[in-house]
């Protein structure tokens, strides 16, 4: 049985008294103004469309404006009206200007516009293009009764116009691209009749090659795309040809199949996003069924591909993610970004066409950097920790889409929940952690910032004053405000000594809450918070504190997205086999640690536990791996000197 150390000044936490008998009681909220956090996505530019909007790509013109294209309509996504149009804007994404249909809304529908500059300035929309104005397509039965569908934006032919002057006014004529048959469009619901595809993923030029991606179908039904696989279409003339209608395309890959999912990963291979690496091999991303991102590499141009595997972590972990837009674009110093949603595995495998189980959760976007690893087949890219990159305060709204651009070092974003469409100015440390990850921190700086640094074996220490996550609102007597605040707790672990279920640490009180560390017996440490009225837990993978220690933890716990999830041994949990979600959610409503009583250690928690540190604000993934770089089992890189309260 876990005992407190028998020390007299050690029994605040459950005697709910302090040292000298005195009860600590919680200080009252403050009255305040709401906190700003430029990760919500409530607090970006708008980007004028209609009632639906999807796909807002930006890119910059040679004259400086921003051209975005967008597909918008007056229903909602699929319905009848749903068109292509431009805007144009010179101050970032804060007003837009000269919006122009590049197809009209009373024609057929016009979807999933993409964009791309050529050397010369001239700019090109690429587009889907219900040309033949079908009005119905053969469809599984179900979930449409009558085996048939009627909506009619992902099929027909592959089209553009062209501008040439900075996207203000787009060309009369339509090109179409003519598209190779292969065996998935021979066997599609249309028997080959019709074409079944559409594309988000965006253009790029090889060597003075365009290249475009696209996703060809095989039937509609059940979780809307029943099966589908990647094809390129590529044009070695357009950049340079009079007229943009006369050039010529090839479609890729050589063969009768495009490119797919893994072996064992399902039917669904979408949403091709290509890059271009720095040894001009061709890497493509894209969602499948399986609960984690794919990825192939071509190193002759896209003739052929590598056998699909999945988008894995440097240690070889594979990154989970659902059935939504997994993007990563080349930044200008050589890094790459990519944007996806931490969570998946099996629990999306094995309910594949279930709405709320494959597309759901799309809320946090997370982002991590990647980097390119030499291969004896060629470069290939591996990807760091993630970070809280975009949020909503209502967890089901799902925010997707989206696309990047640089400017004078501001990285900006793009992204839709498919009613509103917006631009983001990413703020700095959140910046230089997907430009340069672990190494552009310094351990020692972090742990300089700690209100709490503290050895386990020393004399007692009360939790510090830490942020208040709630507020009284200044301008209303009763309601209160969010201030968007966190906190994060850094420790050593040394698990080989635990056994059962232990208490490690407790500083609560039964009214007042408090925090409570505790080890579980199939080798999971939980943490547990309160603020009196509500409570709640985050955990450790299953299996990740194996092994000898002793172990580096960080709990980062992030009031913004209302999200508590650990960082050990420099590797951020993702939930592993166990648990679809290595994060947890904590509710809006919970106010904060307010309790400032002792820190209590279990005679198992002394023991296991060396230093203990806890920082007043949410510390970046890159931070927390930063630190486990420096750890040493004293928890203090070199000169780095502890100290109990600051």
């Amino acid at each position: 049985m876990t005992t407190l150390l028998a020390h007299p000044d050690r029994i605040g936490a459950v005697s709910g008294k302090g040292p000298h008998g005195s009860l600590p009681w919680p200080e009252l909220l403050p009255r305040c103004h709401p906190a700003a956090d430029s990760r919500r996505i409530a607090e970006g530019r708008p980007i004028p469309a209609g009632y639906y909007a999807d796909q807002p790509y930006v890119i910059r013109a040679d004259d400086g404006a921003w051209v975005c294209v967008v597909t918008t309509g007056a229903e909602h996504e699929g319905q009848r009206g749903q068109h292509v149009v431009t805007l144009r804007s010179r101050d970032e994404g804060r007003s837009w200007q000269d919006r122009v249909e590049i197809e009209p809304p009373s024609g057929p529908e016009a979807s999933w516009g993409v964009l791309l500059k050529a050397p010369g300035g001239r700019l090109f929309v690429f587009y889907v293009f219900n040309a033949d104005n079908l009005r119905e397509l053969p469809a599984d039965d179900p979930p449409w009764e009558g085996g048939k569908t009627t909506r009619m934006d992902s099929h027909g032919h592959y089209v553009f116009r062209w501008s040439d002057d900075h996207g203000k006014t787009w060309s009369r004529e339509r090109a179409t691209i003519p598209v190779r048959e292969f065996a998935i469009d021979r066997e599609n619901s249309t028997g080959g009749r019709v074409r079944l595809f559409w594309n988000v993923g965006r253009p790029l030029i090889r060597k003075g090659e365009v290249l475009l991606t696209l996703h060809k179908v095989k039937g509609f039904g059940a979780g809307w795309f029943t099966a589908s696989e990647g094809a390129l279409v590529a044009s070695n003339d357009l950049l340079e040809a009079a007229n943009p209608a006369d050039a010529t395309w090839v479609t890729l890959p050589d063969g009768d199949t495009g490119i797919r999912a893994p072996q064992g990963g399902g039917p669904v291979a979408e949403e091709h996003n290509l890059l271009l690496l720095s040894d001009g091999s061709l890497a493509v991303i894209y969602r499948t069924l399986a609960g984690h991102p794919a990825q192939a590499y071509s190193r002759d141009g896209g003739h052929t591909w590598s056998e699909p595997d999945y988008l894995r972590h440097s240690g070889g972990r594979p990154l989970k993610h659902p059935r939504a837009a997994c993007f990563a674009w080349r930044l200008s110093d050589g890094g790459y970004v990519l944007w996806y949603h931490h969570h998946g595995g099996r629990f999306i495998r094995e309910h594949p066409q279930r709405a709320d189980a494959s597309y759901a959760d799309r809320n946090p976007v997370w982002m991590c950097r990647g980097r390119e690893e030499e291969t004896p087949e060629g470069l290939r890219l591996v990807w760091d920790n993630p970070e809280i990159t975009l949020y909503d305060d209502d967890p089901c709204v799902r925010m997707s889409y989206p696309d990047l651009i640089e400017q004078e070092g501001k990285i900006f974003l793009t992204e839709t929940q498919k009613m509103s469409a917006r631009v983001h100015e990413m703020s700095d440390p959140l910046a230089t952690a997907l430009r340069a990850g672990p190494a552009a921190f310094s351990a020692a700086a972090i742990q300089a910032e700690a209100v709490l640094d503290w050895p386990a074996c020393g004399p007692v220490a009360a939790l510090p004053p830490l942020p208040y996550f709630l507020g009284w609102d200044v301008e209303s007597p009763y309601g209160h405000v969010d201030l968007r605040a966190g906190f994060s707790i850094e420790f050593a672990l040394e698990t080989t000594g635990l056994d059962g279920d232990v208490l490690l640490l407790s500083a609560c009180h039964a009214a007042f809450g408090g925090i409570v560390l505790r080890w579980q017996s199939e080798g999971v440490l939980v943490f547990q918070a309160s603020d009196g009225r509500t409570e709640w837990t985050c955990r450790t993978d299953a299996g990740i504190l194996s092994g000898e220690g002793p172990h580096h933890l960080v709990l980062v716990v992030d009031g913004g997205p209302k999200i508590a999830s650990f960082v050990v041994n420099g590797t951020l949990c993702d939930g592993g086999s166990e648990r679809q979600f290595g994060w947890s959610r904590f509710s809006p409503h919970f106010r904060g640690i307010l309790w400032r009583g002792p820190l209590e250690f279990s005679s198992e928690g002394v023991e296991a536990m060396p230093f203990l540190r806890i920082y007043d604000r949410a510390i970046l993934s890159a931070e927390a791996e930063s630190l486990f770089r420096e750890f040493d089992v004293f928890g203090h890189s070199e000169g780095l000197a502890p100290s109990l309260l600051r």
